[in-house]
C-alpha cells in the first residue's frame, strides 16, 4: 500500500490550494524532496509547470523535475528513471482521456502502480485525480449545441476503487455524476475544488484549503442516489468505513 491524495480543483498559481499541497509535501517525510510534475493533460503547458515550480519549488523547497511526454522524447529507461526515483509525484490537470492515452502508450501508468507499491507519493488535480481511479467523470470531450460540457466515463488506472468526480461544485457536474454513478453498482467520490482525500494505506482523510470545501460518497441504495458527506478528521479512518 501506498500514499495518494486527490485533489478536487482549484488554482495553484494563486496559491488557492496552498495547505494541499504543504500536506503533500511533508507527507514524504523529507526536507527537500524531488517532486516529479507530470503535466500531460495540458499537453505541457509552459505556464503550468512555472507555476508548479513557483510553488513546489521556490515556496516548499522540493527539487523539481518535469515529466514532458506530449512535448519531448525520451527513452524508457528515462522515464522509468524520472518516475520512480521521485519522492513525490504531481500529475495536473486538463484533457484526462489524452494523458490517459499517452501514459499507455509509454507504459507510465504501470511505473505508476510501481512507484505507489515503493511509497512515492502521488497526487494530483482535476485529470490528476480522476487518474488513480478505477473511473473517471471527466470533460474530456466537448461541449454540447448549449455550450454545456458533454461528460463521459473514463477508464482509468484503478488504483483507487470507485469513480471520481473531481470539481464537484461546477458547472452541472453534481447533477450528471449522480445520473452517471446510477447503475453501475459502484460508489463515486466526489470532491469540490480546495477539498482533497488523502489515502493512506488502509486510511483515508479529507483536508481543505478552504475551511467550507468538501467531499462525498455517492451510492445508489435501494433505487435511490444517496449523498453523504465525508467528514474531516483529525486522523485517519479506515477506507473499509468511507
Amino acid at each position: 500500500m501506498g500514499i495518494i491524495v486527490a485533489i478536487g480543483g482549484g488554482e495553484i498559481s494563486e496559491l488557492e490550494t496552498l495547505a494541499i499541497d504543504q500536506t503533500i509535501v511533508d507527507l514524504t517525510n523529507k526536507k527537500n524532496p524531488k517532486a516529479l510534475f507530470i503535466p500531460t493533460a495540458s499537453m505541457d503547458a509552459e505556464g503550468y509547470c512555472d507555476s508548479f515550480q513557483l510553488v513546489y519549488g521556490d515556496r516548499l523547497g522540493c527539487e523539481i523535475k518535469h515529466l514532458l511526454l506530449a512535448k519531448n522524447t525520451y527513452a524508457p529507461e528515462e522515464i522509468e528513471d524520472m518516475i520512480l526515483s521521485a519522492d513525490l509525484i504531481y500529475v495536473g490537470g486538463g484533457n484526462t482521456r489524452k494523458m490517459l492515452d499517452i501514459w499507455r502508450e509509454h507504459g507510465v501508468d504501470i511505473l505508476l502502480k510501481q512507484a505507489y507499491d515503493s511509497g512515492v507519493v502521488l497526487s494530483g488535480m482535476s485529470a490528476g485525480s480522476i487518474c488513480w481511479y478505477e473511473y473517471g467523470h471527466s470533460d474530456s470531450e466537448a461541449f454540447d449545441n448549449e455550450g454545456k460540457w458533454i461528460y463521459i466515463k473514463l477508464k482509468a488506472m484503478g488504483i483507487l476503487p470507485g469513480i471520481h468526480c473531481p470539481h464537484y461544485n461546477e458547472d452541472n457536474r453534481e447533477t450528471d455524476f449522480l445520473e452517471m454513478v446510477k447503475g453501475m453498482n459502484t460508489t463515486g467520490i466526489a470532491i469540490e475544488n480546495h477539498c482533497a482525500i488523502i489515502y493512506k494505506d488502509d486510511g483515508y482523510k479529507v483536508i481543505s484549503s478552504r475551511e467550507q470545501a468538501k467531499a462525498y460518497k455517492i451510492q445508489e441504495i435501494n433505487q435511490q442516489m444517496i449523498v453523504t458527506e465525508i467528514e474531516k478528521h483529525a486522523e485517519y479512518n479506515e477506507i473499509a468505513n468511507m
